[in-house]
């Protein structure tokens, strides 16, 4: 569960390290061997740690960096035409149109990267895996989960068993590649082209497919079920009695007066994202099951006591969001930016009796998501996919995380004191609260 991109296994020797004087002197001699130069050399740089450095905009077509630890990296711009990063981790590095056509990315780890824009026209995508004595091991499938591919070009590459789960592909051109059993669940493909797509094997559960031409793929034998197409999102706003802002306004006055006028505001269902952002809303005790809200704007939103269990609220931002309160269970936050969110409870009093109402996040997917400095006291986040969220500087006193997913999850400087965890997850989640008494 270590958060440390530059950490190495206890059964594999670091890597050699280079600094950025060193390795621009190769780029320089690489160049230099592409012009066809006297003193060129190409760089071949297996198993090499340059995490953290820059080669923005650099001609590397036909390098070799097999196994090398490129995390945290700026490749903007870079050419990597035909270039070998076999095996290689490319995480969390930035990406932004950067040209890998023909390359070898087999058994590449890309998680959390950014590659708008990037070119993997013809890349070889298929898994691959090297030892610490640079020999070849069993194949790794190459890894995309979390990244930022929008308008990202895939065009005939070989991609078969890839994993893109919670990747966001929109507007992307994969038509003709090979996407045999790969990964696609919550991957977001709206707007894509799915021409000549091999998908046999794959899975897509939750993925987003609006805008894509999914009829090119009916015939594949995917399961699409679970998937968000345009034809089964759900009823739109225009399907409602009144416009959507004179709802808002009845259950407004319907919580005003503790519902002796307006009317109370069910949402259950509907597609809200054509209505695009719902910033600032006062919309307590809303009732929205599995609503969808996905890529909204949200910000500051009061959503106190409402009912919204399993809504849809992905690439949302949710950022200082009043969720006191409320139901929560099943619904979906992977990639939200959440940060300073309410999900502290909230204290009904009736007559003499109190009741104390928790924030229920039960089996709720917050995957990626960011919810640095959230308010969660209390919160019951059991059996969550919190996989990779960042809690930094949140309040998580008194949580429960039981049954929760909490791969890669960063709680520096979190409070977890009292917080529930699994026994044989609570060592490892309390030696990360340690990094933050540091």
């Amino acid at each position: 569960m270590s958060n440390d991109p530059y950490s190495t296994k206890h059964d594999e020797p670091p890597l050699e390290r280079l600094t950025q004087s060193q390795l621009d002197g190769l780029v320089a001699l690489h160049e230099r061997y592409m012009e066809g130069r006297i003193g060129g050399r190409r760089a071949l740089l297996k198993r090499v740690d340059i995490s953290g450095l820059n080669l923005s905009d650099k001609n590397l077509r036909q390098a070799d960096f097999s196994g090398c630890n490129m995390t945290h990296m700026n490749l903007a711009f870079t050419n990597f035409q035909e270039a070998s990063l076999y095996a290689c981790d490319l995480s969390f590095s930035n990406l932004i149109h950067t040209n890998f056509v023909r390359a070898d990315l087999r058994g590449a780890k890309i998680e959390s990267a950014n590659l708008a824009g990037a070119d993997l026209e013809r890349a070889d995508l298929r898994g691959g895996a090297m030892t610490s004595d640079g020999t070849y091991a069993q194949p790794q499938p190459v890894n995309f989960r979390g990244a930022n591919m929008t308008g990202s070009k895939l065009v005939g590459s070989m991609a078969n068993n890839a994993d893109f789960s919670d990747a966001n592909l929109s507007m992307s051109k994969i038509h003709g590649a090979d996407l045999r059993g790969a990964r696609l669940m919550g991957a977001d493909l709206s707007g894509a082209n799915f021409e000549n797509v091999n998908l046999m094997g794959a899975n897509m559960s939750s993925a987003i497919l609006t805008g894509s031409n999914v009829e090119a793929i009916m015939n594949s034998g995917v399961d699409l079920s679970d998937a968000i197409t345009d034809s089964n999102i759900g009823p739109s706003l225009e399907e409602l009695q009144k416009p959507i802002m004179h709802l808002i306004d009845d259950h407004q006055l319907w919580v005003k007066t503790s519902g002796k006028e307006g009317q109370y505001l069910d949402l259950s269902g509907y597609d809200l994202r054509e209505c695009k952002t719902l910033k600032k809303q006062k919309l307590t005790a809303l009732k929205a099951v599995k609503a969808k809200f996905f890529g909204m704007n949200l910000f500051q939103i009061e959503l106190q006591s409402a009912n919204l269990e399993g809504a849809d609220f992905r690439r949302c931002d949710l950022v200082q969001a009043d969720f006191r309160g409320a139901n929560l269970a099943g619904a979906k936050f992977s990639h939200s930016d959440l940060r300073e969110a309410n999900f502290l409870p909230l204290l009904f009093a009736t007559g003499s009796l109190q009741r104390f109402a928790p924030c229920n996040l039960k089996g709720a997917e917050l995957r990626y998501a960011d919810l640095q400095g959230s308010k969660m006291k209390n919160a019951d986040l059991s059996n969550a996919d919190l996989s990779y969220a960042n809690f930094t500087n949140c309040d998580l006193r008194d949580a429960d995380f039981t049954g929760a997913k909490i791969e890669g999850i960063v709680l520096l400087g979190a409070d977890i004191t009292g917080a529930k965890f699994d026994n044989e997850k609570s060592g490892s989640a309390f030696s990360l609260k340690s990094l933050s008494d540091n």
